[in-house]
């Protein structure tokens, strides 16, 4: 019986493989390095270098103190965790409901879930501009909860359904026999299976409420108080001048906790979307 011999990549394949990693290693790496060289140089925006020149940490002390960006960074840590904490509750317990239970409209309902995720964000800020000054939370850090955990929502429900509804019910039958209560089930056998898939939509709700801009100028108007770290930059453009050394410095700020956040729990995330692509 013949063999079939499978051929071995050739040296310059190999190469340039290697040379492909490099430079998607070098296009994704590169701005960030640039941002965390230009926080730390006292001439940043007057040359380049790929060193500091001058090193220090005035931006960074002038970001926190004169440019209260620390105001900024503790809004955008309550607006983020807020909203990963409501959306992450609401949406698991509507794929309980979407998954488990046969009700009349289920269908039309994540139809609808799908349908709300295919529309333009742009084409949502007055519609939500006005139910927001309605509930009278216009320049509020509430009134931005409300509008993040709403464009959660969508995503997380459809996302946590799979998860759902890969749990056997079997398992849940079981635990009604050993006489345990809908909570005790809830919070003993499907919370600790679908922990993953919690984790990976708690993610893009955090980073996305982290980030966000348009709602947040839109609704915060001029309370700026109130304002988060995607406004905050924004001061430090001028009308004919901007201070690079402290846009670097804020934007290194605004960076850092995503960062550390996603690398902490990168493992959960990766293991969160396989098994929620493929289940349900």
């Amino acid at each position: 019986m013949s063999m079939l011999s499978v051929r071995r990549p050739t040296r310059a394949v190999q190469v340039g493989k290697g040379v492909a990693v490099v430079l998607l290693l070098f296009f994704t790496l590169f701005p960030a390095y640039w941002m965390l060289v230009s926080a730390l140089d006292a001439r940043a925006g007057l040359g380049t270098s790929f060193l500091p020149a001058e090193p220090t940490l005035d931006h960074f002390r002038f970001v926190l103190t004169e440019g209260g960006f620390d105001v900024f960074l503790r809004n955008s840590a309550v607006v983020a965790l807020a909203t990963v904490l409501v959306s992450a509750l609401l949406a698991l317990l509507a794929a309980v409901a979407v998954a488990r239970f046969r009700f009349r409209g289920r269908l039309q309902i994540l139809l609808m879930v799908l349908v709300v995720q295919m529309v333009p964000l742009e084409a949502l800020v007055i519609p939500l501009f006005v139910q927001v000054r309605d509930l009278q939370l216009l320049e509020t850090l509430l009134g931005l909860v409300v509008v993040y955990v709403a464009l959660a929502l969508p995503f997380g429900i459809w996302m946590l359904r799979g998860f759902v509804a890969a749990v056997p019910v079997e398992l849940e039958e079981a635990a009604y026999i050993d006489g345990a209560s809908w909570g005790r089930m809830f919070r003993s056998v499907l919370f600790p299976l679908v922990a993953p898939g919690l984790v990976a939509t708690s993610i893009f709700s955090f980073i996305t409420a982290w980030n966000e801009f348009l709602f947040a100028m839109t609704l915060l108007g001029g309370a700026t108080d109130s304002y988060t770290v995607a406004i905050g930059l924004r001061s430090f453009f001028g009308q004919f001048s901007n201070q690079w050394g402290a846009i670097m410095a804020a934007s290194t700020l605004i960076t850092v906790p995503v960062m550390v956040f996603f690398i902490l729990v990168q493992r959960r995330l990766a293991s969160g979307l396989t098994a929620g692509a493929v289940k349900g």
